[in-house]
């Protein structure tokens, strides 16, 4: 992602992998169906922003072949490592506080990333003027506002803490600046920065053995953080992982909205 400072969910926590490993099982086909759609193909010069981790990356190095360029960049590239042989390039990179680490890119691409950044309009901004005339913009950010809950068929208790202990998260990436509403406004972002023939869809998994990964992950990643909020008891936390691992609840995600445009 894109923070260190504050960030609620650091890409140095143990649990940040098995988050990226959910990530690309529950997003990537949505992702690669957008990029193929906005023709990537050998020679591209790319910008993947706040990579986190290689599957778009490497996806994107198959795809621009030989005589095409990644750049991939995260303020933690640790995860990154593998991904980092020609034609990818891996960088240290804030977004939302450094200009672009180079211009006319054919893409750029940001995942689940700008509804993190504090300064948001910047960073778009900067992926914006890192295109050339022609080149393609696609972000995909969630909206946790649009909907809530992680069980949304609320059925008994064990739903009900779901969605108590999901409250909570959210609470907590509030208050360290998450726009929890960002998802929805992309189109009109794209075009008041002046892309062309923006369009946009989402996707909102349900259920799955990732949604339920990525729920396991992300709240142990977090129960200091809800612990020491006052949002949750380690009780409830234990209680609440064990009812994930069983297997017998819907989990939903945030949907994830997807958004494209071209530069003029």
């Amino acid at each position: 992602m894109t923070r260190t400072d504050g960030y609620l969910l650091d890409n140095r926590q143990t649990e940040a992998a098995e988050r990226f490993d959910a990530f690309a099982a529950l997003f990537d086909p949505t992702t690669f169906r957008h990029l193929e759609g906005l023709g990537v193909g050998p020679g591209w010069r790319c910008w993947e922003v706040g990579a986190g981790g290689t599957s778009v990356v490497t996806w994107l190095a198959k795809k621009v072949g030989p005589t095409g360029k990644v750049v991939a960049t995260d303020i933690d590239t640790s995860r990154l490592a593998p991904a980092g042989r020609p034609p990818v390039e891996v960088r240290v990179h804030d977004v939302g506080v450094e200009e672009p680490p180079a211009e006319g890119f054919d893409l750029v691409h940001a995942r689940l990333v700008l509804v993190h950044v504090p300064d948001r309009e910047r960073a778009l901004r900067s992926m914006v003027k890192a295109l050339r005339p022609g080149g393609r913009l696609l972000v995909e950010d969630g909206d946790p506002a649009l909907q809530p809950l992680l069980c949304p068929d609320e059925h008994g208790p064990e739903q009900q803490l779901a969605n108590r202990l999901r409250h909570g998260f959210r609470t907590l990436l509030a208050d360290r600046g998450a726009d929890l509403s960002y998802g929805r406004k992309l189109p009109r972002l794209l075009r008041e920065a002046g892309l062309q023939r923006v369009e946009a869809d989402a996707y909102f998994p349900v259920t799955s053995p990732a949604c339920a990964a990525l729920e396991s992950a992300t709240v142990r990643q977090i129960r200091d953080g809800l612990v020491g909020a006052g949002l949750a008891t380690a009780e409830e936390i234990d209680r609440h992982l064990a009812n994930v691992a069983s297997g017998t609840m819907d989990l939903a995600t945030a949907p994830m909205i997807s958004a494209w445009g071209r530069k003029a």
